[in-house]
């Protein structure tokens, strides 16, 4: 079975891919866990710390393949507000209990949580459930180092 040596931040990679593999956030924040690729690789991961794999970046394998990471799509909730003021409020309370998001411009990700759901709209936000990549914030001691 092939040993991941690496994870190969995106953009850096030193060649295609062979293969991918679509995990959900939790998996892609691992130390050590057995992996099967789309196409039915299997692999470990094995490392001396816990890394956090984002979309796009590639497991090196000891043989010199590349599987290249993708991040699976997962129940959320968007998070809007009326003004970037309003929005910069409610990621302080989300970061106040310590939930992983994913912050942009105009709205802000989070797991599902139907309590966290009506909090924030007692709050004012606007929230909508959807279903898509989740890749939030690694925190200020999480790093992206490999």
């Amino acid at each position: 079975m092939p040993l991941v040596l690496d994870i190969v931040p995106a953009g850096e990679w030193p060649g295609p891919a062979a293969d991918r593999i679509t995990l959900d956030q939790d998996a892609r924040h691992r130390r050590r866990i057995l992996l099967t690729s789309d196409k039915g690789v299997s692999c470990l991961l094995d490392l001396p710390h816990a890394v956090q794999m984002r979309q796009g970046d590639a497991l090196l394998l000891d043989d010199d393949r590349l599987i290249e990471v993708i991040a699976a799509p997962e129940d959320l909730l968007e998070v809007t507000a009326a003004s970037p003021a309003e929005l910069l409020k409610l990621a302080w309370h989300l970061g106040n209990r310590h939930l992983a998001a994913q912050v942009e411009e105009t709205r802000i990700l989070i797991r599902y949580d139907h309590v966290i759901e009506t909090m924030l709209a007692g709050l004012g936000a606007s929230v909508r459930r959807v279903t898509e990549p989740f890749d939030p914030e690694g925190g200020a001691y999480a790093g992206h180092a490999h």
